[in-house]
């Protein structure tokens, strides 16, 4: 793909951003969609406990989600930085490689926890009451994994290469087929969690053959190449997508320390009441998502040419965009938290759904900085500043959380507090890390404006 013709390069700022991140968001929005879906469905025909089940296995999930999240980015910036220099055999040694290790690591995590399951569930403190329901589930989803992940790496270097409309495109037809099966397994067929796990297995099967298409475009500069000789790249493409594996991996470990807290102080409702309220949050990073997959494909470019200006605009135009839809979420939970919450369990759940709307109180400045948060480190991923961009990561994804919530936790269990405080206080620490971990970001970034570093690409040109 020349310079002249790549859009990326050349385009006006904002039809450009907008070009690739409309329809980025479509497609992460149909995610979400799907997403909430299931969530509705599950909560309201097979209950809250099956609710709580499918929460309760979302920290082992974010370790697969980490690593094809770090392929996905880490490899698809590389490989948009050679595109930006023309180098279109290095951009698809790195594609290959990426795919090849997704197939490879997910293939060994199905067959690996077949073996270690029931030290999986202990690991994951599952109640024992809800280790059939858990287990019902888990049985079908660990190898829809391996398409669902294979196919999200595949989503990123699809539009890496140009070809944002056909990413979009098996997103949205995969969530619509998930709700469309949702319906029919799991409302008219009453085929419990199990029907909720099928209609994720073959939604992704659908998704995965449409966006295969890609391969017979001939506009395409990526080609897949069996035969691997450099993997070097690889494992530098690794290290650059280190703060997107740090970011997912450590929302797993803050949602097994929020699941230990929630099941001692308000048990499995209180689970239940959470996993509503985390519908909001996975919403309001995967709008981000959408906007930060067209700052990493626009970045990564235009640092690869050489265009400072143009990745100071692009940045611009992401964060009023982000705090934009940060400001409207923080805003309607608000004012209509106990009808949105409502929206995912039965009326025989009103205890539960009354409990979520108090969870969502406590975190609402959350929305307000998470977001912008993620953009800040995605800049850094995009201009290839791997270790500030780590440091933001970890502070919002892992350490900050961690220390405040198990701090808060332990402070309002002291009888001088008990009293004063309700037993979900320990929610507090969430918006607290995000807030403090947005100073620091700002901080990182000033530092690291364009016009203050030289481009350089990160890997070795292929041999020829």
């Amino acid at each position: 793909m020349s310079s002249e013709k790549n859009r990326a390069l050349t385009g006006a700022v904002l039809p450009t951003f907008f070009y690739y991140a409309i329809p980025s968001m479509v497609g992460l929005i149909a995610l979400t969609t799907m997403s909430l879906v299931d969530g509705m469905f599950v909560g309201n025909f097979v209950g809250s406990e099956a609710l709580a089940s499918v929460n309760l296995l979302v920290p082992l999930l974010t370790v697969l989600y980490a690593l094809a999240l770090m392929f996905s980015i880490g490899g698809s910036v590389g490989a948009g930085a050679h595109i930006g220099a023309g180098d279109a055999r290095t951009a698809s040694s790195v594609f290959s490689q990426m795919l090849i290790a997704t197939v490879a690591t997910t293939t060994l995590f199905a067959l690996a926890s077949m073996v270690f399951e029931p030290w999986l569930f202990r690991l994951l403190n599952v109640p024992s009451e809800l280790v059939p329901m858990v287990g019902e589930y888990f049985g079908i989803l660990r190898w829809a994994l391996v398409v669902q992940l294979t196919t999200m790496v595949l989503y990123y270097f699809v539009r890496a290469d140009g070809h944002p409309i056909l990413a979009t495109v098996s997103l949205l037809i995969g969530s619509l087929g998930n709700i469309g099966l949702d319906l029919l397994f799991v409302w008219q067929w009453k085929w419990g969690l199990a029907g909720a796990a099928w209609s994720t297995v073959i939604a992704q099967l659908v998704q995965a053959a449409v966006l295969c298409t890609y391969f017979s475009s001939r506009r395409r500069t990526l080609h897949f190449v069996w035969r691997q000789s450099q993997w070097s790249h690889l494992f530098r493409a690794c290290y650059n997508g280190v703060s997107e594996f740090i970011n997912e991996i450590s929302a797993g470990v803050i949602i097994w320390v929020l699941n230990f807290l929630l099941i001692a102080r308000l048990g499995v409702d209180g689970v239940a009441a959470f996993s509503v309220v985390s519908y909001f949050i996975y919403l309001s990073l995967m709008l981000t998502y959408g906007i930060a997959d067209a700052l990493h494909l626009l970045v990564s470019q235009n640092y690869g040419a050489g265009n400072h200006q143009r990745i100071r605009q692009f940045l611009s135009t992401a964060l009023a965009c982000t705090g934009g839809i940060g400001l409207i979420l923080a805003t309607s939970l608000l004012l209509f938290r106990d009808q949105l919450t409502g929206w995912f369990l039965s009326g025989e759940d009103a205890a539960i759904v009354a409990e979520a709307g108090r969870l969502a109180y406590a975190i609402w400045p959350v929305f307000l900085v998470n977001g912008i948060n993620v953009i800040l480190s995605c800049y850094l991923t995009a201009i290839h500043q791997p270790t500030p961009s780590a440091i933001v990561a970890t502070l919002r994804g892992l350490i900050l959380p961690a220390c405040f919530l198990l701090g808060l936790a332990h402070l309002f269990d002291q009888a001088v507090f008990r009293d004063r405080f309700s037993q979900w206080s320990f929610l507090w620490a969430l918006p607290l890390a995000e807030w403090i971990t947005f100073i620091v970001a700002i901080t990182l970034c000033l530092r690291r404006r364009p016009d203050r570093f030289e481009p350089a690409l990160p890997l070795q040109p292929v041999e020829d």
